[in-house]
C-alpha cells in the first residue's frame, strides 16, 4: 500500500486526544508477537472477532428466553451489540479508546452456552464432575479465543481485550469500577486460577478503564431490555416495577439506559475510575434483584430445566464415547474436530473437547441433538 505511514497516522490520530487514563494502542500486548499492519491493534482485534465463526453463532444463542415465538425477543447477538453501543457512548463521552471498548464488548459473551445461564449452570456441573474444574462463560470466552477458534490456533487477541472479556462479569454490581494494572503473566495467572476458584475470579478487576466501561455496560445492556422482553411475552406487567426504581431509573428500557449512562458520565468525567452515584447504584441494585426474582428464575420451567439437564449430560456422554472410540461419523467430528489442527487435537483432553463443543453450540443445534439422543434411547 502506498503512503502506509499516512494511513497509520490517520488511524491513530484520534489517540492524541484521548484522556490521560485511556489505553493507547502503543500499550497493546499480544500473547505472540506479530507484525501489525496499518490497523491499530485493538481495531484489528475487532476485525478478528467479527470475522470468526463463533461470532456468527451469536445469532442463535439465548439471551434470556429460549425458543420464543416472538421474533423481537433478544438473542445474544442483540445483547453484545447493545453493550458495544452503550459502552462506546460512555467511552466517547469520557474520551477513552473506543476501539478497545468495541473489541471487548463484541467478544465478551462468545463463551456463552446454548440456553444462556441455565446451560452454563448445567455445563459447570459437568465440568466439575468430569474435570474437577469450574466452567464460566467469561473464562470460556477467553479460552475460545486463545485455544479453540481458528482451528485451535487462537486469534492472538491483545491481552487488554482478553482481560476485558475475562473481567466483564455483568452479574456483579458495584458503584465504582477501578482498573488494576497487570502484566501478561498476571493476566494468565488470573485466567488459570479461575478454573479452580470462581469466587476469587469474580473479584478480578479489568486492567483498563475501557474494560471497566464494558463491565458496567454489560448490566446496562441487559437490565432494561430483559424487562421489555418479559413484558412482550407476558411474563410480567410494567406496573409491577417498584416505585423506588421507576422514580430514579424509569420504567422502560430507553429511560433506564439513558439515565444510567448520564449518571456514569457525570460521575466519571476526567476520573481514573467509572462511578455510579449512590442513588442510581441503589436503584440499579434493586432492579437487578427484581429481574432475578420475577424474570430470570422463570425463563424456563422446572420441567424444561430437568429435561435439558438430562439432555446435556446425555449428549456429553455420547460425544465423549465417540472421541474415545474414534467414531468419525459422529457430529463432533463432522462439524468440529475434523476442522481442528493437530495442536488442539494433541494437547486437549477429550473431556475438554466435548465441553468446548457443547459451549459453542447454538440453541437450535443443541436442542436438536438432545432430541435425537432421546429418540435413539427409545
Amino acid at each position: 500500500m502506498k503512503n502506509i505511514e499516512i494511513v497509520k497516522h490517520n488511524f491513530l490520530n484520534k489517540e492524541s486526544y484521548l484522556n490521560e487514563y485511556a489505553t493507547k494502542s502503543s500499550d497493546a500486548i499480544r500473547l505472540k508477537v506479530m507484525q501489525e499492519d496499518y490497523r491499530p491493534p485493538y481495531f484489528h482485534d475487532i476485525d478478528r472477532i467479527i470475522h470468526s465463526y463463533s461470532y456468527t453463532r451469536y445469532l442463535d444463542k439465548t439471551q434470556v428466553f429460549t425458543r420464543s415465538m416472538n421474533d423481537h425477543i433478544s438473542k445474544r447477538i442483540t445483547h453484545v451489540q447493545l453493550v458495544s453501543k452503550i459502552a462506546r457512548t460512555i467511552g466517547r463521552a469520557l474520551n477513552l479508546n473506543e476501539d478497545l471498548i468495541e473489541a471487548i464488548a463484541l467478544g465478551h459473551d462468545i463463551g456463552h452456552t446454548p440456553l444462556g445461564h441455565v446451560g452454563e449452570e448445567i455445563l459447570n456441573e459437568i465440568s466439575q464432575r468430569e474435570l474437577g474444574l469450574y466452567f464460566a462463560h467469561n473464562i470460556q470466552s477467553v479460552r475460545h479465543y486463545m485455544e479453540v477458534e481458528n482451528a485451535g490456533e487462537g486469534l492472538n487477541l491483545t491481552i487488554q481485550v482478553l482481560d476485558g472479556i475475562m473481567c466483564h462479569n455483568g452479574e456483579l454490581l458495584t458503584n465504582i469500577y477501578e482498573p488494576v494494572a497487570k502484566t501478561k503473566e498476571e493476566f494468565l495467572a488470573e485466567y488459570n486460577d479461575a478454573y479452580k476458584d470462581l469466587n476469587k475470579a469474580s473479584k478480578n478487576h479489568p486492567m483498563t478503564l475501557e474494560g471497566c466501561v464494558v463491565r458496567i455496560s454489560d448490566i446496562i445492556g441487559y437490565i432494561g431490555r430483559d424487562i421489555e422482553d418479559a413484558i412482550m411475552i407476558g411474563k410480567i406487567k410494567r406496573e409491577i416495577l417498584p416505585k423506588e426504581i421507576r422514580d430514579v431509573l424509569g420504567d422502560n428500557n430507553k429511560d433506564i439506559v439513558n439515565n444510567i449512562i448520564d449518571d456514569i458520565i457525570s460521575n466519571s468525567l476526567a476520573k481514573p475510575y467509572i462511578k455510579l452515584s449512590d442513588k442510581v447504584f441503589k436503584a440499579l441494585f434493586r432492579l437487578k434483584k427484581f429481574n432475578y426474582e420475577n424474570i430470570y428464575k422463570y425463563s424456563l420451567s422446572k420441567k424444561e430445566k430437568e429435561y435439558y439437564r438430562k439432555g446435556m449430560n446425555t449428549i456429553y456422554s455420547n460425544y465423549l464415547k465417540a472421541i474415545l472410540n474414534n467414531d468419525k461419523n459422529n457430529i463432533i467430528f463432522n462439524i468440529f474436530l475434523n476442522y481442528q489442527k493437530p495442536r488442539y487435537l494433541k494437547d486437549t483432553d477429550p473431556k475438554r473437547m466435548v465441553i468446548d463443543f457443547i459451549a459453542g453450540m447454538t440453541d437450535e443445534l443443541f436442542i436438536n441433538e438432545v432430541k435425537l439422543a432421546f429418540e435413539k434411547k427409545m
